[in-house]
């Protein structure tokens, strides 16, 4: 089973959109046993809280669910249970390199990464921004080519 695990500072906005899109576009691709997805915060703050209703309501107009979705917070064991960690901006990647310096067998990389030329190399906050609509499209643009991604490396 491959497992990917989405990061963003408080898992309620980018980290459960990636979540819950790249859950569905698995769904799509009939790679449901294969692919398993998940996604976690740096920070505690919202620990067992629903994603933001910015992040529901984007979902819910392209018929996606977050139905169970709750956040948590990154565990030091995710380097050992996940084979990819996606963070959505520099600053959580530097935090998850301060959580674990040392691993094996686990990708860590911005989820901008996996897009060829790029415009943003962050998915920015809309925490901060209230711009979902902004956020929404570069998830869906990072899921899409790390779904390729994992199909191409896996023979999918």
């Amino acid at each position: 089973m491959i497992k990917v695990l989405f990061v963003c500072l408080g898992n309620i906005c980018r980290s459960p959109m990636a979540e819950a899109m790249f859950r569905e576009m698995v769904k799509e691709n009939d790679l449901q046993g294969k692919i398993t997805v998940d996604s976690a915060g740096i920070g505690h703050w919202h620990q067992g809280q629903p994603p933001h209703v910015g992040t529901q309501n984007i979902l819910k107009d392209h018929v996606i669910s977050t139905k169970g979705m709750t956040a948590r917070q990154v565990k030091y064991e995710d380097w050992d249970e996940f084979d990819y960690i996606v963070a959505m901006d520099e600053q959580n990647m530097q935090d998850l390199t301060g959580i674990r310096k040392e691993f094996n067998n686990v990708r860590i990389q911005r989820l901008m990464d996996y897009v060829p030329n790029a415009t943003k190399e962050n998915v920015p906050d809309p925490y901060y921004t209230g711009n979902f609509q902004e956020v929404y499209d570069l998830v869906k643009a990072g899921c899409e080519h790390l779904l390729q991604q994992i199909k191409e490396d896996y023979n999918l």
